[in-house]
């Protein structure tokens, strides 16, 4: 980040959070050595102001929040709060915007996002280890999955953007005009990119909420932008909280509404966009279903849940949170899986070594504390992997509950967190029955070596996505969505033009 009301400068690096040894493994007494990765290769600023129309401006009424490091608690950096004010110059400089961008031609506006994405993969490294501060998730997650994703969704729209007549949505599809975006703090600059990237493909402009407790990335995207050579008020950046956001959303100048967020807050923003002709998409909560069957192969099922429920400590939508095991290998399963999980390392997020980080936030630290004793009050058993967790920061070490069933909060509830549920069942129409159970239908696994029982349960999961032999796997290509209270729309793939596209 170059520009910001303060002049831009190093923050010193504070007392790294030492990663916690686990406590059993594979090889007792067997110590990875610390590998981490330098925190000055992202340079926060001491303070961040609005981006709107091109450039960095103080918050109309001065405020700003402080944005936290959530393994150590310490400050990273003072950042502008957005009011009602700022909402309207936001979208007043994306209205001004849009005539001259949307009458680009598609090979014109696709120059600009094969430039961000090319932009992205340079400083990937410097990006990876900012989000891994602002959010706490473990650098080889940053490292391995955010920003390659972020760079290829850039790319896969920007080969969108010169054949949108070739989509399958009329001769002349057109933009729809402002859209407003609201983005949750588990994966900020991914879901930036899932929502920026079609839009400006499809010649919208854009003005971004991101999420209270992760805004540096988006800002620092904003200078991406400015390197990009985005034309001024494209992408306008407003930071805050939630009322930031519903100031975004009630706007009368936004003609698209795209939130990804909690169930609670997405029907809330329906309640505000009814009537008023507002496109709108939302992405909401889920509680997946993760099956096996006796035939599944078992290790590369373990590694298949352990990815499905501890990747991003639990802290994603589509996260296997349920584990349903048919009754026969339950035993087998769980002994291999609490094996597997003793070998975790929970600690730094900036270590290398490090397989889980910190929670994002004390207000979410205490819903899945809250929700864990919840499963012990009702008669759940609890097992946590034995580890030492750091004593500064958000931590909640890897758990897993048995003897759960249907009733229990935990097996209805989205928890997001590192916490897994265990079920079993003895039918596949069995399996299906307790997999539908659930007010969610955003995603779901099945595990078994039988082509033909993964098609027939794939037609009858009430599940958007449904992985076979694999968990949490995307790519840019593949819409993604889900059902029920897990929201409507698609982002991703050729489906993910069609909600920034005016098709009558």
């Amino acid at each position: 980040m170059t520009e910001s009301p303060s002049a831009p400068e190093a923050v010193p690096a504070s007392t790294a959070v030492p990663a916690s040894a686990p406590a059993s493994g594979p090889l007792p007494g067997f110590a990875y050595a610390p590998a981490p990765e330098s925190r000055d290769l992202a340079r926060i600023a001491p303070s961040y102001g609005l981006y709107i129309g091109g450039e960095f401006r103080e918050a109309h009424d001065g405020k700003s929040f402080t944005t936290l490091d959530p393994a150590s608690e310490q400050p990273l950096s003072e950042v502008a709060y957005g009011g009602a004010e700022d909402v309207d110059a936001a979208v007043r400089a994306a209205r001004d915007a849009f005539p001259a961008w949307s009458a680009l031609p598609g090979a014109e506006r696709a120059k600009y996002l094969f430039r961000i994405a090319r932009i992205v993969q340079e400083r990937s490294r410097e990006l990876a280890v900012l989000e891994t501060l602002d959010n706490g998730k473990p650098i080889r997650e940053t490292r391995d999955t955010d920003l390659p994703l972020v760079a290829a969704h850039f790319f896969y729209y920007a080969g969108w953007a010169d054949k949108l007549a070739h989509a399958g949505f009329g001769p002349s599809p057109r933009p729809l005009g402002v859209a407003g975006q609201v983005i949750p703090w588990n994966f900020p600059l991914l879901m930036l990119a899932w929502k920026v990237a079609p839009a400006l493909a499809c010649g919208n402009t854009v003005v971004l909420k991101p999420a209270e407790t992760t805004p540096l990335s988006a800002l620092f995207f904003a200078d991406i932008c400015r390197q990009a050579g985005l034309p001024a008020g494209v992408v306008n950046i407003v930071t805050g909280d939630g009322t930031t956001g519903a100031h975004l959303v009630a706007h009368p100048g936004v003609d698209k509404i795209a939130f990804t967020g909690s169930t609670a807050v997405g029907k809330e923003i329906a309640r505000t966009v009814a009537g008023t002709g507002k496109r709108l998409t939302l992405e909401l909560g889920g509680k997946g279903a993760n099956i096996v069957f006796d035939d599944a192969p078992l290790d590369q099922a373990v590694e298949g849940i352990v990815n499905g429920i501890f990747f991003n400590q639990g802290q994603v939508c589509c996260a296997g949170s349920r584990l349903l095991v048919q009754e026969s290998v339950y035993e087998e399963l769980l002994t291999s899986l609490k094996r597997r999980l003793s070998t975790l390392r929970v600690g730094d997020p900036l270590d290398k070594n490090t397989d889980v980080g910190a929670i994002n936030s004390a207000e979410q630290l205490a819903r899945i504390t809250s929700l864990t004793e919840a499963g012990e009050a009702e008669g759940a058993e609890r097992w946590s992997v034995p580890c030492a967790l750091p004593s500064s920061g958000y931590w909640f070490a890897p758990t897993l509950f048995t003897g759960v069933s249907q009733a229990h909060r935990i097996a209805q509830e989205e928890i997001f967190g590192p916490v897994l549920s265990v079920l079993t069942f003895r039918t596949p129409d069995e399996a299906v029955a307790k997999a539908d159970n659930t007010p969610y239908g955003l995603s779901a696994g099945i595990w078994t070596e039988k082509g033909s029982r993964i098609l027939w349960l794939a037609d009858r999961l009430r599940a958007g996505v449904v992985w076979a032999n694999t968990f949490n796997k995307f790519d840019p290509t593949s819409p993604f969505g889900g059902y029920k209270e897990s929201g409507f729309g698609r982002e991703g793939g050729r489906h993910g033009l069609e909600a920034y596209l005016d098709v009558r």
